[in-house]
Parts: C-alpha cells; structure tokens; sequence
C-alpha cells in the first residue's frame, strides 16, 4: 500500500485502518507506561513504531508534549525522509529522534518498535567503562547488548551507518555517555525490553553503591541464560504481560484512547 496524507479537521480514528489505530492506541500506551515507571526526560526521547500497511511510514511523538498526555490521535505520521505525512498538532518532530529511529526503520523491517530512553540510571551505565555487568538474571538477558561511542547530538545522517552497524541484530543497544535503546518486533516486546533494561542498569548502580566485591556468575552460566531469553526460545517477552499493563493504566486514566 502506498503512503496517503491524513486530512486535517476530520477525527484521526475515522481516517485511518483498524489496525493503524490498534497501533497508535498501543503507541500511546508505551508513552503513558514510560511514564509511569519513570523512564521519562520530559519532552525528551521517543518510542516509534511502523504504520501497519504503509511500508516507509513511522508514528513519532510530537517534539513539545509530555509522555503522560500522548494520546492515539496525538502522533505524527512521517515517512523515512522525515516527511510530514500527518501532524494533528502544532508540534514538529525532534531531528535527534528521526535520524536515530529512521535509521532503524529504513533498514530493519523485522523491527517494529523503537524504544530510546534518558534515565538516571540508564544514563550512569552508559557512562561506566566497564558497560553493562551480568549482576543479575535480569541483566543475563543483555549479556550481548550492543554499544555506540558518543559522537555528540545525534543531529546528522552520517552517523546512521555507525548506529546501525554498532546495533547489529541485538535487542538493545547502549549509548554510551547518552542513554538506552531496544530494537524489538513489537510494541509489547519493546517495552518488556525497555523495561527489564533499566532494571538491569538500577541493579548495577545499586550494586556498585554498596561498595563491596561484586560476584559475577561464570561465563557459561551467564551465556546460557542469555540464550534462554531470546525471542522463541521460551516465549516472546511482553506479549503476556501486554493485556495486564494495558489494564492497568486504563484503571488509571483511559484518555490514551482517545
């Protein structure tokens, strides 16, 4: 299916497919979860995801709303070139996101979901020589993360080659002396990621606050179990708890639906 421009003043929801809206609904969701477990800088950062149907189109939050007031009908519809296809808002879109997550997108279509975050955490673990540790069965998971060398704001297209070549086919990727990124098949599956990522990187900083020896399981028992959390081994992670999170923030506030 071709791209098609959305019509400004007719409602979002009745111009585009079931299955887009599906998407943005969940796109939405993603925000307000990020939001809620406090994986948010602000305006800052983006999670984007492919238009279903619309090979070369990408959903992107508009650059100037908080993550907790992203709604279905908020985003903006840009193609791999950063054109505006779509802008229900009176936002533009971040240069920093689009050169990242269109890079991705252009290259790799098993990839649906993009996740970038700026936390505190997130943040420290970049900026640790000695990257992501194997502390706990949550961070066995990233055992094979990938790593970006900081080249400053990510404002230009050359370093798109780089990005791209540094990610490879793993899951995630740290950005060293910046923050995370995850890379998954889905909406679900990237914030599972996202999420257990984090984790991993509060546990490190935990860990190396206590101030004490830290115990590092052997090689192959942290290789095994990095095995058993690939995607199809035992299930794809995030699809189960999906249903559940969704439960969740409807509870709290049902306004991402709209």
């Amino acid at each position: 299916m071709s791209l098609h421009q959305l019509k400004p003043g007719r409602s979002v929801r009745d111009q585009v497919s079931a299955e887009e809206w599906q998407k943005r609904v969940d796109l939405a969701a993603c925000y307000r979860l990020l939001d809620l477990y406090g994986m948010t800088e602000m305006t800052a950062n983006h999670v984007t995801t492919r238009v279903p149907g619309e090979d070369g189109a990408f959903l992107i939050n508009p650059y100037g709303l908080l993550y907790d007031q992203m709604n279905a009908s908020c985003f903006i519809k840009i193609d791999l070139d950063g054109n505006e296809l779509f802008n229900p808002t009176e936002y533009g879109v971040n240069r920093a996101g689009y050169v990242i997550h269109s890079a991705i997108h252009r290259e790799k279509h098993e990839i649906d979901c993009i996740i970038h975050t700026h936390t505190i955490a997130g943040m420290a673990v970049s900026a640790m020589e000695c990257g992501l540790l194997p502390l706990s069965q949550t961070s066995m998971r990233f055992a094979r993360i990938a790593y970006h060398d900081f080249e400053g704001i990510v404002l230009n297209l050359d370093e798109q080659a780089r990005l791209l070549a540094n990610l490879g086919d793993n899951e995630g990727m740290i950005l060293r002396n910046h923050g995370l990124l995850v890379a998954c098949a889905s909406i679900p599956e990237a914030f599972n990621s996202i999420y257990r990522l984090e984790r991993a990187c509060q546990v490190q900083v935990a860990a190396m606050a206590a101030n004490t020896r830290l115990n590092i399981p052997p090689a192959d028992v942290v290789d095994a179990s990095w095995k058993l959390y690939q995607p199809g081994v035992r299930r794809r992670f995030g699809i189960l708890e999906w249903p559940a999170l969704l439960k969740k923030i409807d509870a709290l506030d049902p306004s991402f639906r709209d």
